[in-house]
């Protein structure tokens, strides 16, 4: 069973998700939590996600409005999928950090 890490950088993008949906989905509770729980799935199917770039592979979670892709990586070799950033389906692309 693989182990998930999260990126301190994590943390920003759930911020970011939190003033969204206080500001345009009414203060939606549990929206993080849903995500938190979604990602779960790589402790035993890390490999599931769709290939991306440079290695990295992208988890689909939920749809439309309520929907995020969290972008990891996973290492066979130490069992450990890395979750580097979580955005919404409908960015364009992962925000600059700061």
């Amino acid at each position: 069973m693989a182990r998930i890490e999260l990126a301190p950088e994590v943390l920003q993008d759930f911020d970011r998700i939190l003033d969204h949906v206080a500001q345009f989905d009414g203060g939606v509770p549990g929206r993080i939590a849903d995500i938190l729980e979604s990602i779960q799935i790589l402790r035993h199917s890390p490999e599931i996600g769709r290939k991306g770039q440079a290695g990295m592979r992208e988890l689909v979670i939920g749809h439309g409005s309520r929907g995020y892709v969290a972008l990891y990586c996973f290492v066979p070799e130490i069992d450990v999928a890395f979750v580097l950033a979580i955005r919404a389906q409908r960015e364009a692309g992962r925000k600059p950090r700061r």
